[in-house]
């Protein structure tokens, strides 16, 4: 019996380490996209110090779990210290902002609603 591409990908996922799915490179930002579905996507993204992602919006929630390192996230002009294992909700339509302060990895959901 042939696994499906969904059976494969879960188990790939279920014995892997999260921190191992985007590895920092010097200067820059790289992510990889785990799950893209119609009404979400789940990213995993590393940043090194001082990278990061200008003020914008989105037209959805996103929910960012910090897995390693220290970021800086401005919501609505509000910046916020963020360490491993904490979580933020960016609101959708609210300008958002990413700064790392040191090197930092983070696992972005975006569900959309709409």
């Amino acid at each position: 019996m042939q696994d499906t591409r969904e059976e494969r990908s879960t188990e790939r996922f279920a014995s892997g380490n999260a921190l191992k799915l985007a590895e920092y490179q010097e200067g820059s930002v790289v992510s990889r996209e785990i799950l893209s579905k119609e009404k979400g996507t789940v990213t995993v993204f590393a940043f090194d110090k001082g990278q990061g992602l200008s003020e914008h919006t989105a037209p959805f929630d996103a929910l960012v779990l910090i897995l390693d390192g220290r970021a800086e996230i401005s919501i609505g002009g509000k910046p916020t210290s963020l360490g491993k294992d904490d979580m933020i909700l960016m609101p959708a339509d609210v300008p958002h902002a990413l700064s790392a302060v040191e090197r930092f990895k983070m696992l972005l959901v975006m569900i959309r609603s709409r």
